[in-house]
């Protein structure tokens, strides 16, 4: 915006760095440019003022597709003046020269002008698509069909008009619409994360029945080798048992051989001591017999014999007197 003061009969103009100044005196130019400062008088002077600076003009707009679903549109398109004295021509960028607002809106114009081209570009792209493939796949398309008509229309060349980009932020359907449309992929998001859900129990249960499977093979093996244990140990005890009855048997053995060892030998001294008493009286024998009592009787203190009894004896030692 223009900065005017009063300085007596003359008035006073400061512009901005993104300002374009036209100031016409009588008809012809006095100043033009950018940035300007200078005196001129309000009774002849006719002064324009065209922004150098990029603009951003919002859009929101309602369209239909091809089977005939409305649609919101949302849109942002940049654009600025090539040529702002060709603009201040076309356009009317008349400021008060009291205030240094603009007589018009001229912007509004521009904006709108823009807004007709823009609707009207994208309105026959969308008319084109179907619904689901202009929600899937329509940004790109309907952008396209807006920067290219802009570009060559030759409505905004006259002006002056450049557009510098064109973004195309939303392409919406109607609520109810958007809600439906909504439902088959929340329920396939929730059909997806209920198999999740059970892949991952059938994953843990699986593992159990692993872990239950190496617990039982464990027990199992554990089982075989404690039959084995105890079988070996079965056959050790046999064979311990086998060897120590062999023994004992062998110690029998050897001492009945023994016993029998010593009997035949204490038979064999018997029959050698009988056989050295044959032909020898039998009252030699009776002495013998005799001395080998006394030797195996207790001791006797006194032994009272009446004369009977030493008669008899003496005789049979004698051989005097017969049994």
């Amino acid at each position: 915006m223009a900065y005017i003061r009063e300085r007596g009969l003359f008035r006073h103009l400061s512009s901005t760095p993104t300002a374009h100044i036209v100031h016409l005196r009588k008809g012809k130019i006095a100043h033009e440019g950018v940035g300007l400062a200078f005196n001129f008088r309000a009774l002849t002077a006719a002064i324009s003022e065209v922004p150098t600076a990029e603009n951003e003009l919002p859009l929101v707009f309602h369209a239909r597709t091809i089977d005939f679903q409305d649609v919101a549109v949302g849109a942002t398109i940049t654009y600025r003046y090539a040529d702002p004295s060709l603009a201040a021509r076309r356009i009317d960028f008349a400021i008060d020269t009291q205030t240094g607002q603009w007589i018009s809106d001229p912007l509004a114009q521009v904006a709108s002008r823009i807004t007709e081209l823009a609707q009207q570009y994208a309105l026959e792209s969308i008319a084109t698509m179907k619904l689901l493939d202009l929600l899937a796949a329509g940004l790109p398309t309907v952008r396209q069909a807006m920067t290219d008509g802009l570009a060559a229309d030759k409505r905004l060349a006259e002006t002056s008009i450049l557009v510098i980009g064109v973004r195309v932020v939303s392409i919406r359907p109607q609520a109810e619409l958007a809600s439906a449309l909504e439902t088959p992929v929340r329920e396939q998001v929730q059909q997806d994360a209920d198999k999740a859900t059970f892949e991952r129990r059938a994953v843990a249960v699986e593992r159990e029945r692993a872990i239950a499977e190496n617990e039982l093979q464990s027990k199992i093996e554990l089982a075989k080798r404690e039959e084995l244990l105890v079988g070996q140990e079965g056959a050790n005890a046999l064979k311990r048992a086998t060897e120590s009855a062999a023994s004992e048997k062998v110690k029998s053995e050897s001492a009945a051989d023994s016993v029998r060892v010593r009997g035949a030998a204490a038979a064999e001294a018997e029959k050698a001591r009988l056989a050295s008493y044959e032909g020898v009286e039998t009252g030699v024998l009776l002495a013998l017999a005799a001395k080998s009592l006394a030797e195996h009787l207790p001791q006797i203190g006194t032994v009272n014999l009446s004369p009977d009894v030493l008669t008899q004896a003496l005789s049979r030692i004698a051989g005097t007197q017969k049994d």
